[in-house]
């Protein structure tokens, strides 16, 4: 169990270099579509037999896979090669964006996964890269700048060696007496924040868990909740004897900040946020709050008044061993960009004040 094979894997996929990836003894040669170039896909399979690989979520919408293995998240579907099936159309396929732009030639086959656990720990390890669940893939053994096991990315996934990197004052707006604490792991280049505000003593603090929001936190985007809930939630620690804010850098519910704009794309093209992930061939939330878990154990926490809508934050975190003594709600007013969105979340993914 290697965590750092696996962090070398995401690298590659980054850089479009082919990987090997298996599980249980059987594994394959597989090169991310959407980092791949036109060269690496010609050194990859000079003879353009490669097969491709997605998840089930976007295969069912291919209609290549009945509902019942488009259920299971982590199932893969191959698709057979074939000469017409050139790189930009495995893009294509790949991108549900590109759905309404580029119909598909097709048509095109389904085929047996002989190592659907190594499938699905493919699948897996291109989520944790934050790009879109598709490769090319190749069964017979070829050169590739790194091998990794399904254990190996399993471990990749594990709080447990996040640590804290620094701390430093920060006086900021809601209050002077603030202290922000760094952490990061050996394996993960995004470093997690914890900014504690107030003078901590032996109550029970108030804690924020607030996922990354580029758009929303910085740019002020109309689309979301994200900004309006970070001030706010800095408003409410502050008025408290003391607490903690969370800032977790798992943008877009933990797809990364791509895919949250191409799910924005595919708001405007009709679907709602948890359609538009899932057909994107993520899961719905994607958040790993065993990650906020670590972060107050390391800060020595064990008890907390959690600030949010989101049960799933409760139950995370009390999995993980800190005990949600009160939940306080987040009250934001919608505005007609994101009342939709809003409804969505408390109709489809159990939000509530």
């Amino acid at each position: 169990m290697n965590p750092r094979l696996a962090a070398r894997a995401i690298d590659a996929l980054h850089r479009g270099w082919p990987v090997t990836v298996s599980a249980e003894g059987s594994g394959y040669a597989l090169l991310a579509i959407e980092s791949a170039s036109d060269d690496a896909l010609a050194q990859f399979d000079a003879a353009g037999t490669a097969d491709i690989l997605v998840s089930a979520s976007r295969a069912e919408t291919l209609k290549l896979t009945n509902q019942l293995a488009a259920a299971n998240p982590d199932q893969g579907v191959l698709i057979e090669r074939t000469s017409w099936l050139d790189l930009p159309l495995a893009m294509a396929l790949a991108d549900p964006v590109q759905d309404l732009g580029s119909p598909l030639k097709g048509p095109f086959r389904a085929k047996l996964l002989d190592a659907p656990d190594a499938a699905a720990a493919a699948l897996k390890l291109a989520r944790l890269a934050g790009i879109l669940p598709a490769f090319f893939l190749r069964a017979e053994d070829v050169a590739t700048e790194v091998t990794v096991d399904a254990v190996d990315i399993e471990a990749y996934d594990d709080a447990a060696r996040l640590a804290i990197a620094t701390r430093a004052r920060l006086p900021v707006g809601v209050s002077e007496n603030t202290e922000i604490i760094a952490f990061r792991s050996p394996e993960e280049p995004q470093e997690h924040v914890a900014l504690i505000i107030g003078k901590r003593d032996a109550s029970v603090p108030v804690v924020r868990l607030h996922s990354e929001c580029l758009t929303g936190d910085v740019l002020g985007s109309l689309k979301c909740d994200c900004g309006p809930q970070l001030h706010q939630a800095l408003h409410q620690i502050a008025e408290a004897k003391w607490g903690v804010l969370l800032y977790l850098r798992q943008e877009g519910r933990g797809i990364g900040l791509v895919n949250k704009l191409r799910a924005y794309a595919l708001q405007d093209q009709g679907f709602d946020t948890v359609d538009a992930n899932v057909r994107l061939g993520f899961a719905i939330d994607a958040r790993d709050f065993s990650v906020a878990a670590r972060m107050l154990d390391l800060l020595h926490i064990k008890d907390v008044r959690l600030l949010t809508n989101n049960p799933k934050k409760v139950e995370g975190l009390e999995q993980a061993g800190i005990k949600v003594v009160e939940r306080l709600p987040l009250a934001i007013t919608a505005n007609p960009h994101n009342a939709h969105y809003l409804t969505t979340k408390r109709d489809r993914t159990g939000h509530k004040l």
